[in-house]
């Protein structure tokens, strides 16, 4: 192989082993994005209608970063899959969140449907 061609090998491995990253880092950071989700849904409801500042902030911020992340991991995965993932996320450790602390009632039901969420959205993930 001559040199130009030896060269533009390189580059697209390169190039390659950046859009793997990137697309992991997209993942990582959508993951994060759904855990920020369940931060200020738990943290609007402590507002009491906005009246408490502390979770406000809390609220604000968490809002702020999960929309952020969400936005960053649609550069690399598609809105749908991206939006369902992200819902999930917030929406499992929301109601987790709320049996653990006691305001939310705890079954075998919840529980179920819960892990067949998970494992959906899992699936949703591991088809496309």
């Amino acid at each position: 192989m001559n040199g130009a061609g030896s060269l533009t090998m390189v580059k697209y491995q390169e190039r390659a082993k950046t859009c793997h990253w990137g697309h992991v880092m997209a993942w990582i950071v959508l993951v994060l994005s759904g855990i920020c989700e369940a931060v200020w849904a738990v943290a609007l409801d402590k507002s009491q209608g906005f009246t408490k500042i502390i979770p406000v902030i809390v609220f604000f911020c968490g809002l702020a970063a999960s929309m952020a992340g969400l936005s960053y991991a649609m550069r690399s995965i598609s809105v749908g899959t991206a939006y369902l993932i992200w819902v999930g996320i917030g929406a499992a450790i929301t109601v987790v969140y709320g049996m653990v602390v006691g305001e939310e009632s705890v079954s075998v039901l919840k529980i179920l449907c819960l892990i067949g969420m998970v494992a959906c959205i899992a699936g949703l993930k591991l088809a496309g």
